[in-house]
């Protein structure tokens, strides 16, 4: 077993083993407050997640190919240690289909239509559920950092070809298809992620856009997207739709029972310029620390309390 030196364990990846330089400003920010913290990769077999009192995950970024294991990996973590955010938290939101929830529960959504591989969907069924005009997206329900998503212009008889083969590649391994209108105010707006710690509002920031075309692929490789973002003041539209949605988590997403660690609600515009919600990401998300003064200082502090 490998030897542990703190009590707080930060999850990572592989690919990451020194953790995401975001999440080094947020270690070093609990060091300040003398809490040490040990950068350990989650599916190492050699770990004894027992041996630390509370796991926060982080940079896991690879889950999204074996999301079955990580899920599996966070309830056997939970049995000895505090998991933030917990099991069932994210049990519910690593896969996508979490959206039909927040759409029940009267919460604007990105428009979507969603293809499930037990339906058996041949080429002229997925063809049929594309828009007829504009472009639109084709992505798994479970993703991060935009892998395996494209962007196809429903106008372009090659292009809808391509997204009906990317399509059908998804849904050939079993994985959730999901099929949405490319919101074009993204473009020039951008996308505003609001970071939400203890159930508060703390920044926000602007992520430009990611998808300039069909999905290719040499992008199976990539562990993320490069993202572009800025600090970005959001607007009272964009406060009250993250609060809403903050506001009713513990209504919807099982175990949420009180203010979670951390919580990022991304948002972009429709057509008529009102947010609408692109992504809830409560499993992993990047809180992007460096384009907010103080806001390490406010993560850290959560964590101390919980401790």
């Amino acid at each position: 077993m490998t030897t542990t030196t703190a009590r707080l364990a930060f999850a990572t990846c592989a690919e990451l083993p020194e953790l995401d330089p975001d999440d080094q400003i947020l270690r070093d920010a609990l060091l300040e407050r003398g809490i040490a913290t040990d950068a350990v990769v989650w599916d190492d077999p050699t770990i004894d997640w027992g041996t630390y009192d509370h796991v926060v995950i982080r940079s896991t970024w690879d889950y999204t190919d074996r999301p079955a294991q990580f899920a599996d990996w966070t309830r056997r973590v939970e049995r000895t240690s505090t998991l933030l955010n917990p099991a069932s938290v994210v049990g519910w939101n690593i896969d996508k289909t979490y959206l039909r929830d927040l759409e029940k529960a009267g919460l604007p959504i990105v428009p979507t239509i969603w293809l499930d591989p037990e339906r058996n969907h041949d080429s002229r069924a997925i063809h049929t559920r594309f828009p007829a005009f504009g472009d639109f997206v084709i992505k798994p329900t479970v993703s991060a950092g935009a892998r395996d998503t494209g962007r196809y212009d429903a106008g372009v008889t090659q292009q809808r070809s391509l997204a009906i083969t990317h399509a059908k590649n998804l849904l050939s391994v079993g994985r959730r298809v999901m099929i949405q209108r490319y919101l074009r105010k993204i473009d020039t707006v951008g996308e505003t992620a609001l970071v939400f710690i203890d159930g508060q509002f703390s920044h926000s920031v602007r992520k430009g856009a990611l998808l300039d075309g069909p999905y290719r692929e040499q992008q199976a490789d990539e562990l993320y997207r490069q993202e572009i973002m800025t600090a970005r003041e959001a607007s009272d539209a964009e406060r009250e739709l993250g609060e809403r949605v903050v506001a009713a988590l513990p209504t919807i997403a099982p175990g949420a029972d009180g203010p979670l660690l951390y919580a990022r609600v991304d948002l972009i515009p429709d057509d008529e310029g009102n947010p609408v919600v692109l992504e809830v990401e409560l499993t992993e998300p990047s809180l992007f620390l460096a384009h907010a003064e103080g806001s390490a200082a406010r993560v850290a502090d959560a964590i101390a309390a919980r401790l």
